[in-house]
């Protein structure tokens, strides 16, 4: 071959190699912006699994709450007729199993009692129905559990219903001297 069709054939070659790169980088940037849509297509697949498992998880979990509102009304009753019918002198002996199971029903599904009575008052886990004046207390203790309160799972299903302390005002209008 001569020098002419040598250097043709060069021509050619590095035409077809440049051509070739360019190829190369064009798919490379497709492959680029695939792997980013995937990536995005991954988070937003994770993101709505999350969330569909949260929906569910709270779904679940407002029924149960619901259930157990009911349930605790119930327990509550029979607290009450338990402590009536023993105060009568009646035996209670049926019903202290009755509430016995019940305690152990509470008890297998997470439900505890908010502990209120000489705590201070927390508006997410109790609910002031009443005040009273008392110079001995701080403000905002309670005094006194109107209706016991429930926790399941972490959360509030029913507030403690409370009476809390508020310390007496000084009346200066009587003519008291302040030093």
């Amino acid at each position: 071959m001569d020098k002419e069709g040598l250097g043709k054939e060069n021509e050619s070659t590095e035409s077809l190699i440049s051509e070739l790169e360019q190829k190369l980088l064009n798919e490379e940037q497709k492959l680029g912006i695939c792997q980013e849509k995937l990536k995005r297509v991954l988070a937003d697949f994770q993101n709505l699994e999350r969330k569909t498992k949260l929906d569910i998880e709270n779904g679940v979990n407002l029924k149960i709450d619901k259930f157990m509102l009911g349930f605790l009304s119930i327990y509550d009753d029979f607290i009450l007729a338990k402590k009536i019918l023993n105060n009568e002198k009646i035996d209670v002996s049926g019903l202290e199993s009755i509430v016995k199971n019940m305690n152990s029903l509470l008890s297998e599904y997470g439900v505890t009692t908010i502990n209120a009575l000489g705590e201070i008052f927390n508006p997410n886990f109790h609910e002031a129905v009443s005040v009273v004046e008392d110079s001995s207390l701080d403000d905002n203790t309670i005094t006194k559990e109107i209706r016991k309160g429930y926790i399941s799972q972490n959360r509030v299903i029913r507030p403690t219903i409370v009476e809390i302390s508020k310390k007496p005002k000084l009346d200066n209008s009587k003519g008291e001297q302040n030093d």
